[in-house]
């Protein structure tokens, strides 16, 4: 996918949510130019005690995954970098398996010394007024505190559970066997792995995949011999390639042979290539178990094996962190659930963007309400009794189907003013799969 080129942009002055008229200007944020990207980085790095300066070659590979005119930064009064945060642009798959317009934002950090000073809160409302203005209906991001980033809309919209499966674990006989598994180098998987995740992308109807860009590719299969994945396999079914593991190996225990294989990308196009892709690493020598992080809930690998136990799940956590830009083009994106059901008034609270505070009619009765299949625009919020209230946050914990609108209603999350409209969101809001991304950025 083609990053969007560098937009000429004024700075602007940020002023916080809850800013009267009284109030001080917040933080001025800028684009950043070219020649700052490696300091913005580095400062990136240090706020997430990732080490130092990333040394020449592995910058000639991280640069790349910078989209022009999208890094933004806050200075210090003598000019030096004291805040920074970038994104690139995507498409996320929505309920129904349409994609919407998306910002992925990523490496968004403040100097320790400059912290709680209002500089996060200006880099994120200049971040997403820029997408917003770039025409996306959506960001999402990856949280390193899940505290920080409710303020500025997000909500939790995927989830994933993290495994542990034990090495050389006998599958079942009846598990699916199809295929051939085969290892290939780095070089090589930079020119085949991203055709057949477009293949996997386009044939998906779960909410929650995204587009990854050149720059995302060149990050992952790039980097420098000493950070790449040790392990690269490709699946063949009838059809050709159609799944794909990354993983690199740790040593766990003090004795040769107690190593861990850590997966940190799998997908696949059927069930054939999931369970190749999973019956070949459990099957690699001189290892105690697989370790893999936020998987999909739904992924079948307990089944597959003779003894489900030798599967743990070991954690669950938050995956995607979605923020809804225009929430009337993206209630108009998805597909809702339950045919014939009677249209649905939320009313939502959003302090950045004033188009999308107000009555929201979802439903797949309520086409002239909010756009039609003909692509009609959809309607801005209106006024008005609504039947659920809800602020722009828990929304977006609904919107791919992570969670029921009934569950956030117990949870306070949402308000009901009519009850029997609880049990009505639920069957709306329901998707065929769980959401899930699968992308780490």
């Amino acid at each position: 996918m083609s990053t969007t080129g560098t937009q000429s942009r004024e700075p602007r002055t940020a002023t916080p949510p809850t800013a009267g008229a009284a109030a001080r200007p917040g933080p001025e944020v800028r684009v950043l130019e070219p020649g700052e990207l490696r300091t913005a980085h580095a400062l990136f790095g240090a706020a997430l005690h990732a080490g130092g300066p990333v040394d020449d070659d592995r910058w000639a590979v991280t640069r790349l995954s910078y989209a022009p005119g999208r890094t933004f930064g806050v200075d210090l009064p003598a000019g030096t970098l004291a805040g920074t945060a970038t994104s690139f642009g995507s498409a996320l798959t929505v309920p129904g398996g349409a994609r919407v317009p998306m910002a992925a934002v990523t490496r968004v950090g403040v100097r320790a010394d400059r912290t709680r000073r209002g500089l996060l809160t200006a880099l994120m409302r200049e971040q997403l007024s820029d997408a917003a203005d770039r025409g996306e209906v959506t960001a999402t991001l990856r949280a390193s505190e899940a505290r920080i980033y409710g303020r500025f809309g997000y909500g939790v919209a995927s989830r994933g559970r993290n495994l542990r499966v034990t090495a050389g674990a006998r599958f079942r006989p009846g598990a699916p066997a199809a295929g051939e598994v085969r290892l290939v180098h780095p070089d090589e998987a930079a020119t085949l792995l991203p055709p057949i995740y477009a293949r996997i992308l386009t044939g998906t109807t779960r909410p929650g995949p995204i587009v990854r860009d050149d720059g995302w590719w060149a990050l992952t299969l790039r980097r420098p011999a000493a950070d790449a994945a040790r392990g690269i396999a490709v699946h063949t079914g009838p059809d050709g390639d159609d799944g794909f593991a990354l993983w690199t190996v740790r040593q766990e225990g003090t004795d040769f042979g107690e190593n861990v294989l850590e997966l940190h990308d799998l997908h696949a196009a059927t069930p054939q290539a999931t369970a190749g892709l999973w019956r070949f690493l459990l099957g690699v020598d001189l290892l105690r178990a697989v370790s893999a992080h936020l998987r999909p809930w739904d992924e079948p690998v307990d089944l597959l094996l003779d003894d489900p136990r030798h599967c743990r799940t070991t954690g669950v956590g938050d995956e995607t962190w979605l923020r809804l830009l225009d929430v009337p083009a993206a209630l108009a994106a998805r597909t809702w659930g339950e045919s014939g059901q009677e249209p649905l008034r939320i009313r939502v609270h959003d302090a950045l963007f004033p188009a999308n505070d107000g009555v929201h009619v979802i439903g797949d009765r309520a086409a002239s309400a909010i756009g039609d299949s003909d692509g009609a625009d959809p309607a801005p919020a209106g006024d008005g009794p609504a039947d659920l209230e809800c602020d722009v946050a828990g929304l977006a914990m609904a919107y791919l189907g992570d969670r029921r609108p009934s569950e956030l209603v117990a949870s306070g999350w949402w308000s009901a003013h009519d009850r029997a409209a609880v049990p009505r969101a639920d069957r709306l809001f329901t998707t065929s799969e769980v959401p899930w991304c699968g992308t780490f950025f």
